[in-house]
């Protein structure tokens, strides 16, 4: 099998036991997936399949967005309600006082990543650390937060819910703990949710159950996308069979050859199809030989072989 599942992760699983659930499920051994999510976080997780494994280090897309409830007036050591709670605070934030601070957070801003976090500082992994109850200085990295909202707060249990749109690398709990402490309090994550991820929304995500009875059925291959749809934001190129023939041996293409082709620019990458609609891979624009460049390739090329017009 090659190409994309999209898994809803269920609460208690790692990332790494959903891949393992496909690839047990599968029978493929090649098998990757993108954007770890927390054992207690759920949603969507995209799990590449075969040649589609390729793809995991030069995705375009790495943006996401999440649903999270929280609680303000209870800390803990993790951020979140699966850590041990360091401290409570009675608080009596308003909604139009949460509203007020959102705009401060939405843009580029600066995070400093949590002490319960896989980053790693001099070798060591941060929850190592922590788990020792060693805290270390982190630097703030950039981070940008597309869309913020607030869906509801419940004034007299100070809970509420946020949707967060944020490029790759932001931490929720951590978003959520900097907005209380706007209030001169803390704030923890009671819950996760990712609702987007690399292009793939909630809506096409399947459950582990359903995909176990796909695959009882024979069926799993209806859950799987084409690997091609990990790259749809990149414009895309037909070639000819000879073209085809050419890029399937490692050559680069001519684009004064190319009969519709898109505008680029020196350095962009494009999507390259077979007559047919077939894909083949990546190629990356060279302006000064006016050439597509293999940049990936993703298709079995042994069936261009014996291709002809």
């Amino acid at each position: 099998m090659n190409g994309v599942i999209v898994v809803n992760k269920p609460e208690g699983f790692t990332s790494f036991d959903a891949v393992a659930v496909l690839r047990k499920l599968s029978s493929q051994r090649k098998i990757g997936h993108c954007g770890t999510l927390d054992p207690n976080a759920t949603g969507v997780l995209p799990v590449l399949l075969g040649r589609a494994a390729k793809a995991q280090d030069i995705l375009p897309n790495h943006d996401k967005t999440y649903t999270a409830t929280f609680e303000l007036g209870k800390v803990t050591d993790t951020l979140d309600i699966w850590g041990q709670v360091t401290a409570t605070q009675k608080t009596s934030v308003t909604k139009e006082q949460l509203l007020g601070v959102l705009p401060d957070f939405r843009g580029e801003i600066d995070q400093i990543p949590p002490m319960y976090s896989a980053i790693q500082i001099k070798g060591q992994r941060l929850y190592d650390l922590a788990r020792q109850g060693i805290e270390v200085e982190r630097e703030p990295r950039k981070i940008t937060i597309y869309e913020l909202e607030l869906v509801e707060f419940d004034e007299q249990t100070q809970q509420g819910t946020l949707t967060v749109s944020c490029s790759k690398g932001t931490y929720i709990r951590t978003l959520i703990d900097d907005i209380a402490k706007r209030f001169c309090i803390g704030g923890c994550m009671t819950s996760l949710v990712r609702t987007v991820a690399c292009g793939f929304h909630i809506s096409q995500a399947y459950t582990i159950e359903e995909l176990t009875q796909l695959s009882q059925e024979g069926r799993l291959h209806t859950a799987l996308m084409s690997t091609e749809s990990l790259f749809v934001t990149y414009p895309g190129v037909e070639v000819t069979f000879s073209q085809a023939k050419r890029f399937a041996n490692g050559g680069a293409l001519s684009t004064d050859r190319i009969r519709e082709k898109p505008e680029l620019s020196d350095g962009s990458i494009c999507r390259v199809k077979a007559p047919g609609g077939d894909f083949l891979g990546l190629a990356r624009y060279d302006e000064q030989s006016r050439e597509l460049k293999i940049y990936k390739q993703f298709a079995d090329y042994s069936q261009f072989n014996n291709l002809s017009e």
